[in-house]
């Protein structure tokens, strides 16, 4: 695979033995996993866990249905919060930049109490707060609200970072043709900085995925809660969190290669 513009300036090109040396690695360290796998499938049978008893159910239509129900449920949860935090971490970004002290502050202090403050938390408050004023939410909006919370304060920094990573020769050029600053911010600044910080974006959609998780604190039909629905049923706690654990990492294996491959094309790196 080509190296990247910041791979090349980073790191020299590996020389033979450089190059097999990593293979070396690279063998030792696929047959170590693939020892580790099968000694964890041996400890799997050692305690009975690979029965039939234990698996039997996957091949019921019902029960695929429903955990697929359940999958369902966690990615309109993901793409719901996905798409508020787009443009609430936006207008953060915006708030935090303006010329306007007391706006600039006030975004600052939001964006830093959303990043400190666990989902976690502001789901329970939601569920419990609310409804002491008569005011009842749907539990998709307890997970999706708070789950959006957290990523628009870290998207908020993302594009504030992407606009810092505009060069300043160019938004200087659009004041010298004498653009405004808002004209010079969307005609200049940010189709750049939204170029620049895409793959970031994407990336950022794996930890709003795993955040709906949280959705088990107020029973919302995501993944997690109808495995536990499956598991009281059949009595299968192991296998069950197996193939869901398999399941996320499949999704969010794919968005992250997604994200590397918006980062390649762009010749942008990332870490995800």
């Amino acid at each position: 695979m080509a190296m990247t513009r910041t791979e090349r300036a980073l790191f020299e090109v590996g020389g033979p033995k450089a190059r097999r040396r990593i293979v070396i690695g690279t063998v030792i360290s696929a047959i170590l996993l693939a020892l580790l796998l099968a000694w964890v499938i041996y400890r799997f049978y050692e305690k009975g866990q690979l029965d039939y008893r234990y698996w039997y159910f996957f091949t019921q239509g019902n029960v695929i249905a429903f955990l697929g129900a359940g999958l369902i449920g966690t990615m309109r949860a993901a793409l719901g919060a996905g798409a508020i935090a787009l443009v609430m971490g936006m207008l953060l970004m915006l708030c935090r930049t303006s010329s306007i002290r007391p706006l600039s502050w006030l975004a600052a202090t939001i964006t830093e109490f959303l990043r400190g403050t666990p989902t976690l938390l502001f789901i329970y408050f939601l569920f419990l707060v609310p409804a002491q004023f008569g005011i009842h939410m749907s539990t998709y909006w307890m997970v999706v609200i708070p789950t959006s919370a957290y990523a628009s304060a870290v998207l908020a920094e993302v594009y504030r970072a992407g606009v810092a990573a505009v060069p300043s020769g160019q938004k200087e050029a659009g004041i010298s043709l004498g653009l405004t600053s808002s004209q010079n911010f969307r005609y200049i600044v940010m189709p750049q900085m939204l170029r620049i910080v895409t793959p970031t974006l994407v990336a950022q959609l794996v930890v709003v995925v795993k955040d709906t998780t949280f959705g088990y604190v107020v029973t919302y039909p995501e993944l997690m809660v109808n495995a536990k629905v499956v598991i009281a049923n059949f009595s299968s706690l192991v296998p069950v969190y197996l193939v869901v654990a398999i399941i996320y990492v499949l999704i969010n294996y794919a968005i992250s290669r997604f994200a590397n491959w918006l980062s390649h094309r762009n010749s942008i790196d990332i870490l995800v």
